[in-house]
């Protein structure tokens, strides 16, 4: 397993792991297009992939512009292998290394994501459209780190 940062010639992998996903899928793949990934990964924060046999499998994007995490997803195959965590973990990381602001983010409520998201210390906060929102203060980071 190779945690690494997310490359231009990542992002078809990225998008079939994002498309592979069973819970927070997207109602229409064309949303999230490829500019949108590279804008993310590249002008607006930065990226992490997870590759197994030269396979992405996962990744992670912060984004520094609207202080929030905009994508945290394993493919299917790879859930329970500790994947998320460590993309988690090194996000996180470096966003607090980049700016002390609050960081938020949305997913579907009553979701293996949602726990995943209270387990690591995240703080529900309210709704964020028919999403709960979930924020990380550098603080909260600090002390788990």
């Amino acid at each position: 397993m190779l945690i690494r940062e997310a490359k231009p010639e990542d992002i078809p992998q990225i998008q079939m792991v994002r498309n592979s996903v069973k819970e927070n899928m997207l109602s229409d793949p064309g949303l999230v297009t490829d500019a949108d990934c590279e804008e993310f990964l590249f002008e607006r924060g930065k990226g992490w992939v997870c590759e197994i046999e030269s396979r992405i499998v996962g990744f992670s994007i912060a984004d520094l512009k609207e202080h929030n995490i905009w994508a945290l997803f394993i493919h299917p195959d790879f859930e329970n292998r500790g994947i998320g965590r460590k993309l988690h973990n090194i996000m996180l990381d470096w966003y607090f290394t980049q700016t002390s602001e609050d960081v938020w983010l949305g997913t579907a409520p009553e979701t293996r994501a949602a726990t995943f998201y209270k387990k690591s210390g995240w703080e529900e906060t309210g709704t964020h459209g028919k999403e709960i929102k979930f924020e990380m203060t550098y603080n909260n980071w600090k002390r788990k780190r």
